[in-house]
Formats: structure tokens, sequence, C-alpha cells
């Protein structure tokens, strides 16, 4: 069973981590390479994305010349998606755990952020 789990953080601009101590900055990317690590050791990971910033990001769709019409920063957003792994796990119950995980990154002085981390399986297509 393939899972989605998408790593969100409260919303204002910038990713705040970029105004952390930097020992704090190295030992939560510490934390998710090593996690990285540990999904791809056990055959669990299909793929993990970091995402650029939401001040980069832009909302498109076709307007009616269907020409793209793109809307910027999300400002009344309360988090935004600032990651994401795909892991091909046998249950639900394990996609929890390893979201569950993801939630305890280390934040400031090494204490856990308590992340939300959205869990969503992977669409499967009927088959014929």
């Amino acid at each position: 069973m393939k899972f989605m789990l998408m790593m969100n953080t409260p919303a204002g601009g910038e990713y705040q981590i970029m105004s952390w101590p930097k020992q704090d900055i190295e030992a939560h990317i510490a934390f998710m390479m090593d996690f990285n690590k540990q999904l791809s050791a056990s055959g669990e990971l299909v793929d993990c994305q970091g995402l650029s910033a939401p001040s980069q990001a832009k909302l498109v769709r076709a307007g009616k010349d269907r020409k793209p019409v793109t809307d910027g920063v999300f400002a009344e957003s309360k988090e935004f998606l600032a990651g994401y792994w795909i892991v091909d796990v046998p249950s639900a119950a394990r996609a929890y755990e390893l979201a569950a995980q993801i939630s305890l990154a280390p934040g400031i002085g090494g204490e856990p952020l308590y992340m939300s981390v959205e869990v969503r399986q992977v669409g499967v297509a009927p088959k014929d």
C-alpha cells in the first residue's frame, strides 16, 4: 500500500527554520536525513522531497483564453506543505507510525516540533 505523508508547517512567509540557531537547523536536517536513510534501508521509501518556501509558490489555473493565470502567496493559509514522503508499507497503521516519527522532528533546543503530517493513501486505478 502506498501512502503520501505530507509535512505541514505553520504559515508566516519564509520557513521559520531559517531564523533558528545554526546547531538547531543542523540537528533538524540530520533528523530528516537519518529518517530518510532508515526508510530507504527498510525498502519503504518510494520518494521524498522538501519544497521551496511558500513565497515562491503560485496557484495556477487556465483562464478563459486557456493561458495560465497565476496567483501569488497564500496569506490566508494557516499551514503550508513543506515536504512529502511517498512510502510503500504493508498497512495504514505503519504509515501512521512513520508520520508520528516525522512529527517529532527537533526544533529549537532539540524540542520536538509536533508538526502535523497528513497521511493519504495513493489511489489505485481500477483493474480491467
